[in-house]
């Protein structure tokens, strides 16, 4: 897909963006709900569910387009797979024009929940809440350059207990063809399908939900691909200078085949000891990017290991990989750990920045969930959740382009979003202004308010095109 990403104006940009996305809906009735739904994810607003979008996008005929909006998300049978595919092949020539593909960064998050009947929903680990709760979780692949980032694949993670009960697959409508599977082998699935595709390789970026489980890092080796991937400090490794090989036949008893851990060889240590073992002229003051206030930086020490776990069913040793360690300079102990089978030669100021680079998605995350609403949606089926996803990742894949096309730094300048007025008696479901009886002078309780979880001011977007929405039309406005 050629998109010519020219200096003619935010809206022109806007509508050749959607043209050239809409190819892949299947149907024409499709465009428009797709185009405003779009539009309505960019505008400003506190929610981004389908109903209050729709008061936004059309404040006279909001019942009518909230039904529009609702049908085309929740039930309308297009591929989300497709759409993201349209999504990538359109920004990755704009993103990639400055910078070239580096990285691919895996990770998943997570949406808090109230209730059991929305797809997915489990007592689990959330990331968002830094505890387990009740929540959905999604795993997602984004590749990304030096400056920017943009998610390519996305998967709802389904819980075992979901996967083997067939009522609640049955109401939520989850594909017969999705079984249970875990985060790390959605997220290999979705590494090989991105192969397939010929997406532009770049070195594995991935926490430690992923780095620590050993037979994930082989499958990503066997791929031809590197990595860098956070672990746990209690992971075991051979010490550097030491290779662990197969104990010679006494002559007695059975041949050994696998590999020993410990006896002849070096025993294998835990990377925390081996951490705070390392002489002090290992490590280094290294700054990796600008932050806020100043420039970010740490004490590093970058040594070459052998993994040692799963040695007892190996007969062949790993090859040495990167162990890079962070200890800050007041901490009492290390923090972090990561692996990577990045080359012998990389110096360790790469490795940092190879290792730190998974900010992009974070970044991306927070842009998505506090300025596009990628947790908004208020459906509970499979599809719905994935189609919503997908559209916000389209909305945001404009907002990358227009970033990577049109610097902050260049003559466009910021861009500023305008909605239209909505009524003053517009009161989505769910608000605390709301009432609880369709006449308020009738109900006599009035609903209870929700008190606001403390959290960190939205991150401002730096670029989001200004959009006036009015009945029946819709302009940008650049200023």
């Amino acid at each position: 897909m050629d998109l010519q990403w020219s200096n003619k104006g935010s809206e022109a940009r806007f509508s050749a963006y959607v043209e050239a996305l809409v190819r892949c809906l299947g149907h024409k009735d499709r465009v428009e709900p797709f185009r405003r739904y779009c539009v309505g994810l960019l505008l400003p607003g506190e929610r981004k569910s389908v109903e209050p979008m729709a008061a936004r996008l059309r404040p006279e005929r909001t019942a009518a387009e909230h039904q529009s909006l609702l049908h085309f998300v929740g039930q309308s049978p297009w591929d989300e797979r497709v759409l993201l595919r349209a999504v990538r092949e359109a920004v990755l020539p704009v993103m990639t024009a400055r910078s070239p593909v580096t990285a691919w960064i895996l990770d998943d998050t997570g949406f808090p929940k109230k209730g059991p009947h929305s797809v997915g929903v489990a007592r689990q680990y959330c990331g968002e809440l830094g505890k387990q709760d009740n929540c959905q979780v999604a795993v997602s692949l984004s590749v990304a350059s030096a400056e920017a980032s943009l998610p390519i694949a996305w998967q709802l993670y389904l819980p075992e207990a979901w996967a083997n009960d067939p009522a609640r697959r049955a109401a939520a409508k989850v594909p017969p063809e999705v079984a249970f599977a875990t985060k790390p082998e959605i997220a290999l699935a979705q590494i090989r399908a991105a192969l397939e595709e010929g997406v532009p390789p770049g070195v594995v970026l991935a926490d430690a939900g992923y780095g620590n489980n050993s037979a994930f890092r082989d499958a990503i080796t066997e791929l031809g691909l590197d990595y860098v991937m956070g672990v746990l400090g209690n992971i075991v490794v051979w010490p550097p200078g030491t290779k662990p090989e197969v104990p010679a036949w006494s002559g007695r008893g059975r041949r050994a085949t696998r590999l020993r851990r410990g006896g002849d060889n070096a025993d294998v240590v835990q990377v925390r000891t081996l951490a705070a073992r390392l002489p002090d002229a290992t490590w280094r003051s290294v700054h990796w990017r600008a932050g806020v206030a100043e420039e970010l930086c740490s004490r590093f020490a970058a040594v070459r290991v052998r993994p040692a776990q799963g040695d007892a069913r190996r007969s062949e040793a790993r090859g040495e990989h990167w162990l890079l360690v962070e200890w800050p300079q007041d901490a009492a102990e290390a923090t972090r750990f990561w692996l990577s089978t990045l080359p012998k030669d990389t110096p360790i100021a790469d490795l940092v920045h190879r290792a730190k680079q998974r900010w992009l998605i974070e970044r991306d995350y927070l842009e998505l969930k506090q300025e596009l609403g990628l947790g908004h949606y208020e459906g509970r089926g499979w599809r719905g959740f994935h189609h919503h996803a997908a559209l916000c990742i389209a909305a945001y894949g404009f907002l990358v382009a227009e970033r990577a096309a049109f610097p902050p730094s260049g003559a466009s300048g910021g861009r500023l979003v305008q909605a239209a007025a909505v009524p003053s008696r517009q009161q989505p479901r769910g608000s605390p202004g709301a009432s609880r009886a369709a006449r308020a002078a009738l109900d006599r309780d009035a609903a209870k308010t929700y008190r606001a979880r403390a959290c960190s001011a939205a991150a401002p977007m730096s670029v989001l095109p200004s959009i006036n929405a009015t009945a029946g039309a819709i302009s940008f406005v650049t200023q």
